[in-house]
């Protein structure tokens, strides 16, 4: 009753109690173990949002396709070849190249999965094949020697008055979608495919446009992740972007987004990045064994996916 009085879905509020039980953990480790209430700073916490920025742009963008009822397995190495095509060429034209590439991507996805109908699962996981293979192709599997540039630093690395660029940048792409999804025709056909794409279809909308707009969307986020991406580590390395996919899922999934498609709301896509973000930290600062992290990380996702589960169960 609360929640629906202050507008609060329920996947963001189990959110909101588990983030602030990973800060509380956080807090207490840090005061026994260093005196201090590190968790609590803004400092820290303003560190962690920008770390968290690069996945929240990834986050961004995958949410448009599993808001359709896809999903795009392209987007770790779609990341790491705009990155390192940016860094190799470098100047404007690297800057412009890293773009391209996630607009390439996003048409070549979305044109074999709405034109061609194949299932998004499997072209999308091709796609990123192929795009390993052109990198390794390229680079000899190895990263390029060439430095990041201007914008890549300025975005990934730089600040103003504190604040990182990269936490702008993921709040402008942030701001861009939501108005997308919320004061377009494009974001309401986006929900409508996901619900049922035949009726959609039927109702006269060129579902085919949209599922390629949406793809495009994606593969654009993911570029301009890696853009940001590649000035924060100061260059591009193979494979940066696979520690971004299962994480930009979850988030997504997490924050009460069907991963059928049809219904969520971006507001718990950011809070799905921020529990994660906070989640990985506080598994980093108590210094837990890999397997350990992996453990607990894959157990807390699983429970709150069986509260939410059980939750719309009750409604229904």
């Amino acid at each position: 009753m609360l929640l629906q009085a202050i507008k609060i879905d329920k996947p963001i509020a189990i959110g909101i109690v588990f983030i602030v039980l990973i800060l509380a953990v956080g807090t207490v480790y840090t005061m026994v173990t260093l005196g201090t209430a590190t968790f609590l700073s803004p400092a820290y916490l303003l560190q962690q949002l920008h770390f968290g920025a690069f996945l929240g742009i990834t986050a961004a963008g995958m949410m448009m396709v599993i808001l359709l009822g896809h999903i795009d397995l392209s987007v770790p190495w779609t990341l790491t070849a705009s990155a390192m095509l940016a860094t190799a060429i470098g100047g404007t034209l690297g800057d412009v190249t890293c773009i391209a590439v996630g607009l390439a991507v996003g048409l070549v996805n979305g044109f074999g999965v709405a034109f061609l109908r194949v299932p998004s699962m499997i072209f999308t996981l091709g796609v990123n094949t192929v795009l390993l293979g052109l990198m390794v192709m390229l680079t000899g599997g190895h990263a390029p020697q060439s430095a990041a540039t201007d914008l890549m630093l300025f975005l990934g690395r730089d600040r103003t008055f504190g604040v990182p660029h990269s936490v702008v940048l993921w709040a402008l792409v942030s701001l861009v979608l939501v108005t997308i999804l919320t004061r377009t025709p494009l974001g309401r056909y986006m929900f409508a495919i996901g619900n049922s794409e035949s009726a959609a279809y039927l109702s006269g909308v060129r579902t085919k446009l949209v599922i390629l707009s949406t793809f495009v969307m994606c593969s654009l986020c993911a570029s301009i992740a890696g853009l940001a991406l590649g000035g924060y580590s100061a260059r591009a390395y193979q494979a940066m972007g696979d520690q971004y996919l299962l994480p930009s899922i979850a988030a997504v999934v997490l924050g009460g987004t069907h991963i059928l498609g049809g219904r969520g709301r971006y507001s718990g896509t950011v809070v799905g990045v921020i529990l994660i973000i906070l989640l990985q930290s506080v598994l980093s600062v108590m210094q837990m064994e890999e397997a350990f992290r992996q453990v607990i990380y894959g157990a807390v996702i699983v429970i709150m996916l069986l509260i939410y589960s059980r939750s719309e169960r009750v409604q229904s």
